[in-house]
């Protein structure tokens, strides 16, 4: 079996270990991605549907303020796969509607004209909302100990703003609901899509599956130097003597100077009990175990579930909206975002985020669900003939950015030489995304060559009022 022998051997191809592996390997480094599955984008990707012959994929979205992401995708020449939107529509089930967009108005109040028109929202809804959002004029918390649930009640935020805009927005940015999310990353998100720049809060959604989006970094690796390894599962890893990692595949073997883990927190807590350290690190890897394991015990996972549908007419003319007051959350008319012929039909996903209750549901249940509530928005619905649906459930969709959780997201610099984590649950400061998760790759990336920032994009800048703060 021939050894192959690299600068950093990079272990899944999500979208952390490909911003890790794409940078080093951009700055001259020898590096090698492993990935165990046939295709990369981690918990971000897409593939056939053997019943439904149907490539598939949940929906994710980024944002003007992603930076990152933005900049990796401009690298791989892929920016024009993303389609961004400056106005988003919020529907009630009485057909009520009414929509948020960017003004000329400089930020803080580039929304300030869209928010005084919500009909879905009353004068003392809209007064309360700018009381809350004047908590994150300058920024968001530090601390991250109080939960959104808890900053609700302290700002005596409405019943119906509850409902129509900051649960809306917690679940489809935090996945997950007001109890169990910290008001510093809510604040993060309020500050940097609705206060911080005009652009912070542009919507940007894929126009390919995502495997197909994250092959297009998976291809810039091999362009600068690097090498990806699909099918490659890693069976060990063994620290030599000399300092030098071993990992092992079914047929093949690498050593590296320096591996990252770039994995979900819950494979990285089985791999971890699996490394061999020499004897000269076995006490200090021991204990790196135990903390890691301490730390990752208090991390929870938040489940996602999308219901795709396949109609034979267009449903309507939106490519995305908002559902209020029901159990589904959020609309993607795919096929329009896609730009299919309209001869095709619609292609629909509708998301529920956060969605413990659906993990028991069986997929009539959750199917008849959709259906019946979607026509409650799309009166067309009713009319159309629906011709396949699937569901996707994602029981591990992301982590709960839980109050109190900070202390416990480990850096990606860990205390045994030569090793590295990345993943979106390590420190970045930021919630469960794909941007937190690519800040989490250049943060793993640059700690390797002593300068962790080496590789981070800059912050989006403040714009219009904002920048003279």
């Amino acid at each position: 079996m021939t050894t192959l022998h690299s600068d950093v051997v990079v272990v899944g191809a999500g979208p952390a270990g490909l911003a890790a592996a794409a940078a080093l390997a951009q700055s001259g480094s020898r590096v090698t991605l492993l990935e165990r599955k046939p295709y990369v984008g981690g918990r971000a990707y897409s593939y056939q549907h053997p019943a439904l012959q149907q490539v598939v994929d949940s929906q994710h979205v980024l944002l003007g303020c992603c930076t990152n992401l933005i900049e990796l995708l401009h690298q791989a020449g892929a920016s024009s796969l993303i389609r961004w939107y400056d106005t988003q529509t919020f529907l009630e089930p009485n057909g009520n509607s009414s929509a948020i967009t960017t003004s000329n108005l400089p930020a803080p109040f580039h929304y300030a004209s869209s928010f005084l028109q919500l009909s879905t929202l009353s004068f003392s809804d809209k007064l309360g909302m700018a009381r809350g959002l004047m908590e994150f004029f300058r920024g968001y918390p530090a601390d991250d100990r109080e939960s959104v649930e808890q900053w609700l009640r302290r700002t005596r935020q409405t019943p119906r703003s509850i409902r129509h805009f900051w649960n809306p927005i917690l679940m489809a940015t935090l996945n997950d609901n007001a109890a169990n999310s910290s008001t510093r990353y809510a604040g993060k998100v309020f500050h940097e899509l609705f206060i911080k720049s005009s652009t912070g809060g542009r919507l940007g959604i894929p126009t390919v599956p995502l495997s197909d989006l994250y092959a297009t970094i998976a291809d810039l690796i091999p362009r600068s130097g690097g090498a990806v390894h699909l099918r490659s599962s890693v069976e060990s890893i063994v620290q030599q003597p000399n300092g030098v990692w071993q990992l092992h595949t079914a047929d093949a073997a690498y050593t590296a100077d320096n591996i990252i883990l770039a994995l979900p927190f819950e494979q990285t807590q089985r791999l971890l009990p699996q490394i061999q350290p020499n004897p000269q690190s076995a006490k200090a890897a021991a204990h790196l175990s135990a903390d890691l394991q301490a730390k990752m015990s208090h991390l929870i996972h938040s489940p996602f579930t999308s219901i795709l549908l396949w109609y034979d007419r267009q449903i309507t003319d939106l490519d995305h909206a908002w559902l209020l007051d029901t159990t589904i959350e959020w609309f993607f008319h795919k096929s329009r975002i896609r730009r299919y012929p309209a001869e095709q039909g619609s292609y629909v996903e509708v998301i529920v985020a956060g969605s413990r209750a659906q993990l028991a549901m069986t997929r009539e249940e959750i199917l008849s669900t959709a259906t019946r509530e979607l026509e409650m928005f799309f009166p067309e619905v009713k009319k159309a003939k629906l011709l396949r649906s699937g569901i996707l459930k994602e029981a591990r969709a992301t982590f709960s950015v839980t109050p109190g959780l900070d202390p416990f997201r480990p850096t990606q610099a860990t205390s045994l030489p030569g090793l590295y984590l990345a993943g979106d649950w390590t420190a970045t400061d930021w919630p469960s995304t794909m941007e937190g998760a690519v800040r989490s790759g250049r943060l793993a990336a640059g700690a390797i060559l002593n300068n962790p920032q080496k590789f981070m994009a800059p912050e989006l800048p403040p714009s219009g009022l904002m920048s003279w703060l």
